[in-house]
């Protein structure tokens, strides 16, 4: 097991347990480090928290003092906690640096080449089919980061030879100092999470750390069709590996007369890609453009693009049935996401939408429903949502109660040939504790009818 090396903290504070700021406390625990937990939500008798204890840590529940800050040179902060919390404000009037757990990934990591990708969408996506090309291509990677696993854990078990694959949030990457992957890439730039950054350039600059540490020797692959992209690349270092659907890049990946091509070599024919839609085509390029640089083979590349049918509830083929194509896009959370579903498909659509009202309107869906014949409505925006496919002149309208019952709804009203798609266009909190549960009850509903 790895553990820290050249580590300049010797009193570090721990904000946040969870996944990551359990990883983080372990690690920093086994490397000898004096540890401070704090965690508001914790108990006392929380196994977690009796661990944490035998090993040495000094861990602080149920509230969060000032006075812990007293004693420390650095905070990890579960980036989930918002830059708001008092501990944090504190800690930067007293300038004392906070950083989240993909720092000490990296330092973990130090022979190891490290691959980061973000974006606004795409990235577990793009991320996950780097994955496949790679072990398709018999080159040993580990993944981790914002998928879902966390970065220390596997950074600590990194052998020679392996890549660390990282998938990277704005809240991660808002929270590093010196992180400098080999390849880095920027998929595209859309306004997201204010609430959490407070502005839009706070959230594009900790984008933009994905690349600020990167030197003339690195890579960074960039989506050339995204103008907040291409002007946020111009500050690189690294070798600029462009990307794109719409023109010839002979430096990059792109797309012409229906043959996907990096740099000048041919690499696959749209027709035989399983994945759909035009922003897939393009996590597509990025992801071919990590790959090659990375040493996979093209027979790897082709043979994952030819089976990869998409990651759970992200536009995710579930089945057909009597002619009726299912899939599954429960992820699409926003008004944008479910925007990019629709362009997916040309054939007749029954969309599936509906969920938490944060009082939005959408009035800007309605170009997208021009392939749409039925709109089967549930959750807190059903009304809103029933308003947009009436100002749209959607012939078939109706609004139910859950996901199950639209699924059944949805079948009865489609004809052989058509796409049923779950693309709420809303987060799931109304009604299901994540987009997960939510995208499970769909597919479960798909296979009763099956």
């Amino acid at each position: 097991m790895k553990t820290l090396e050249n580590f300049p903290y010797e009193h570090v504070l721990v904000l946040g347990l969870a996944k990551s700021g359990t990883a983080a406390a372990r690690v920093l625990l086994n490397s000898g480090i004096n540890v401070i937990v704090n965690d508001y939500h914790a108990k006392e008798d929380a196994e977690i928290v009796k661990e944490l204890h035998a090993k040495g840590a000094n861990v602080i529940v149920g509230s969060h003092p000032i006075s812990i800050l007293d004693e420390v040179e650095l905070v990890v902060k579960n980036p989930g906690i918002p830059y708001s919390n008092p501990i944090l404000i504190e800690a930067e009037n007293r300038n004392i640096p906070i950083i989240t757990e993909i720092e000490l990934a990296a330092n973990l990591a130090t022979e190891s080449e490290i691959i980061g990708i973000t974006g606004s969408n795409g990235k577990t996506t793009t991320t996950t089919l780097v994955a496949e090309m790679l072990n398709k291509s018999n080159q040993p990677v580990k993944l981790a980061g914002n998928i879902g696993i966390v970065a220390t854990e596997v950074a600590e078990s990194l052998e020679t030879n392996d890549t660390l694959l990282l998938e990277l949030s704005s809240f991660q990457l808002m929270g590093v100092h010196s992180f400098r992957p080999h390849i880095a890439v920027l998929l595209n730039l859309f306004e997201a999470h204010i609430d959490y950054h407070g502005t839009v350039q706070n959230y594009e600059q900790a984008k933009m750390n994905i690349f600020r540490n990167q030197a003339a020797s690195d890579y960074l692959i960039f989506n050339l069709d995204d103008e907040k992209v291409t002007r946020a690349v111009k500050q690189a270092k690294a070798k600029l590996i462009p990307f794109s659907v719409r023109q010839k890049h002979i430096k990059g990946a792109w797309v012409n007369n229906g043959y996907i091509y990096f740099h000048e070599e041919p690499i696959i024919a749209q027709e035989d890609i399983v994945l759909v839609g035009e922003h897939n085509l393009q996590n597509i390029l990025a992801a071919i453009s990590v790959a090659i640089l990375s040493g996979a083979t093209i027979a790897g590349i082709k043979k994952v693009l030819t089976e990869f049918i998409g990651v759970k509830h992200r536009l995710q083929y579930v089945a057909t049935i009597h002619g009726r194509l299912f899939y599954n896009d429960s992820k699409a959370t926003n008004m944008l996401a479910t925007e990019k579903a629709l362009q997916a498909f040309q054939r007749p659509t029954i969309l599936l939408a509906g969920g938490l009202d944060r009082g939005d309107t959408y009035e800007d869906l309605i170009p997208s429903l021009k392939h749409v014949k039925a709109m089967v409505l549930f959750g807190e925006t059903k009304e809103k949502l029933k308003r947009t496919a009436e100002q749209a002149n959607i012939k078939h309208i109706e609004v139910v109660e859950n996901v199950g019952e639209a699924t059944e709804v949805a079948y009865k009203l489609s004809d052989e040939g058509d796409v049923i798609l779950l693309s709420p266009a809303c987060a799931s909190w109304d009604q299901y504790k994540t987009f997960e549960e939510r995208g499970d009850m769909f597919i479960h509903a798909v296979h009763i009818l099956a």
